[in-house]
């Protein structure tokens, strides 16, 4: 399955406007860095949030939200968030924010 580009869309016109955020082919799909660092990107029809380590278990809490795990091993501090999870641009924006943020938190590449 190709990623789905009309989530590309919905991101690019919400996030390619912050400074340091950069878009590339990744994993069969897209991703952001921040600095160079990932973000959040998109697989199939989920959107990869990178929340780091601190979080990641209160995140999992929520609704639509699972690890990020696409080779039969869940990356700690990785999460995908399911089409229904984001299913509007007020429920995507916050996702790219945590996104951005634990990205901006370290070191540039």
């Amino acid at each position: 399955m190709a990623y789905d580009t009309q989530l590309e869309a919905r991101i690019d016109l919400l996030s390619l406007n912050w400074p340091g955020l950069a878009k590339k082919a990744m994993f069969g799909g897209k991703g952001y860095l921040m600095r160079g660092n990932m973000a959040f990107g998109i697989w199939h029809d989920h959107l990869v949030v990178r929340c780091g380590p601190l979080r990641h278990a209160e995140y999992l809490t929520q609704a639509h939200v699972a690890e990020f795990d696409i080779t039969g091993k869940p990356m700690t501090g990785w999460l995908m968030v399911r089409p229904e999870g984001i299913d509007s641009d007020d429920a995507l924006l916050p996702w790219l924010e945590i996104g951005r943020d634990f990205a901006a938190s370290l070191p540039s590449k």
